[in-house]
């Protein structure tokens, strides 16, 4: 059904029976691979034997069997995803509790519990697992750069490094890592935040010098935006600062260090020598950015050298998740467990409800 200029999709179905498969024609040639918000909340994303599951249960007349579940980490990290957990299950007329994102937790610690039938939430936990996995990679990483940077600033620039339909999930769970800001556009105003970031080589190549981008981004760009400057592009770093520092004097905010591997990479010699030169030409407030395969250990030894921020993509955004589950350990009542696991729910006072709202 068209509408204006806009087609109108078909409401996507909740995913409940086997037979809705042969149905579903999710791929008109046109869309990305990518589930959409629907899809996510409609179930489409589940692994097949949860639907296979509920079919069972209602063929038994114990679909909508209350149970409780727990979700536990098998390793220890930085807490993340549960709002959007928090969203994905309120229309399911269940009760959550979690621990808060952005809190550290422990190998086997309970992160989340779920109370109510299990028709209701069974098909989500492939979601409900993957969210917090991945969201607490990302988080866990970026807190491990925040660590290193201490009071400086450390920035998410991994966007680029992930599937666009992801990016914004992963640099939300860099802010809640610890990140001070994110490049992504949609990741930073979903956090509520502006996002962080300059102008890349391509206007300085396209442009043909570096010193006619800083002034042109001076011309150009509003009053808020910071006047930091990318320095690798054509010249040696050192002399690039010094011509930029001339060219907008107290209005330079501070200048990017991004040299490639083929240069040997953002090094702290390079820092020190950088950061000397432009002391001695009387430019002591331009900071010094990093960014370019930052690590933990690289972010630590740069800012020993001089650095004053750093960029940070890969190492956060190539994060492993951190690998959840979730075990039923109450049924109609009763405590219940697999093998080599204590039946029911395990104590845990950092539990906080989540769902419904207090």
């Amino acid at each position: 059904m068209a509408q204006g200029n806009l087609e109108v999709r078909d409401p996507v179905p909740r995913l409940r029976r086997l037979e809705q498969l042969e149905r579903y024609r999710p791929d008109d040639g046109t869309r990305p691979f990518s589930a959409s918000h629907q899809e996510i909340q409609a179930g489409w994303t589940t692994d097949i034997y949860f639907i296979r599951t509920l079919e069972i249960l209602e063929g038994l007349g114990l679909a909508d069997t209350p149970v409780e579940a727990e979700v536990f980490a098998r390793g220890g990290g930085i807490l993340a995803g549960v709002e959007e957990v928090r969203r994905l299950l309120a229309p399911l007329g269940v009760e959550v509790e979690a621990l808060g994102e952005g809190e550290p937790f422990q190998p086997q610690e309970p992160v989340l519990r779920i109370r109510g039938p299990y028709s209701r939430f069974g098909p989500y936990e492939t979601a409900v697992l993957g969210i917090l996995a991945s969201s607490s990679g990302w988080a866990t990483a970026a807190r491990r750069c925040k660590e290193a940077a201490g009071e400086k600033l450390m920035i998410c620039f991994g966007a680029r490094h992930v599937h666009p339909a992801v990016a914004p999930v992963m640099e939300r769970a860099a802010l809640v890592g610890g990140a001070d800001g994110a490049s992504c556009v949609l990741a930073a105003l979903l956090a509520g935040r502006k996002p962080s970031g300059t102008v890349p080589h391509a206007a300085i190549l396209i442009a043909g010098d570096t010193v006619e981008v800083a002034r042109a981004y001076d011309r150009f760009m509003p009053p808020d935006a910071p006047r930091i400057i990318l320095i690798d592009t054509f010249h040696d770093e050192a002399e690039e600062a010094l011509r930029v520092a001339e060219a907008l004097g107290e209005r330079l905010q501070g200048v990017r260090l991004d040299t490639p591997d083929e240069r040997g990479g953002v090094t702290p010699a390079l820092v020190r020598e950088v950061r000397a030169r432009l002391d001695q030409a009387g430019h002591r407030h331009v900071r010094l950015l990093v960014s370019g395969g930052l690590t933990p250990e690289k972010i630590a030894q740069l800012s020993a050298a001089g650095a004053d921020a750093f960029g940070v993509g890969s190492y956060i955004a190539g994060a492993s998740p951190i690998d959840m589950t979730m075990d039923l350990k109450v049924v109609a009542g009763r405590p219940v467990a697999k093998r080599g696991r204590i039946p029911g729910l395990r104590p845990s006072e950092r539990l906080r409800r989540i769902l419904p709202p207090e």
